[in-house]
């Protein structure tokens, strides 16, 4: 499979893992990000790790394998979804709201909240910490989100 796009990168890779260790003060994936790997290393991670960008209405720029599994979508698919369609229409609200709270916190750690895959399974993602994914000077480049546990509804 060729990924493309922004997400596809290695330097976006690098940009998810150094945010969220810059935030939270930890390693996502409890090592350092690779030197020479980075998207390799994040698109195989055990533990599901989504991205999107800074439009009006963002749009995914990044899952890995586990994201596009739970979701059930290709690359190409996820990459092309708005991320407020991972949610179903009566939590999208919900979902707003905390997105702006990421926005002005920096990130939240312990986020649980229903989301819905391109087949309609419903699904509960538990623990997720959502974090803005912000470079060395601080500018914003979209949110990220990473959890482990989810159980289908």
């Amino acid at each position: 499979m060729h990924y493309s796009g922004i997400g596809a990168t290695n330097e976006h890779a690098r940009l998810i893992m150094e945010s969220y260790q810059r935030l939270t003060g930890r390693p996502l994936l409890g090592e350092p990000a690779s030197d020479s790997h980075p998207f390799e290393q994040l698109f195989n991670a055990p533990c599901v790790v989504l991205s999107h960008g800074t439009e009006t209405d963002p749009v995914l720029n990044f899952g890995n394998r586990a994201a596009l599994e739970l979701w059930a979508m290709d690359w190409d698919k996820f990459t092309s979804t708005p991320s407020r369609l991972t949610a179903e229409p009566m939590e999208r609200e919900a979902r707003s709201v905390f997105l702006r709270t990421v926005g002005e916190q920096g990130y939240i750690d312990n986020y649980t909240g229903i989301r819905i895959s391109s087949t309609g399974r419903r699904f509960h993602i538990l623990e997720a910490t959502v974090w803005n994914l912000t470079d060395e000077t601080g500018k914003i480049h979209g949110q990220a989100a990473a959890f482990r546990e989810y159980r289908y509804v």
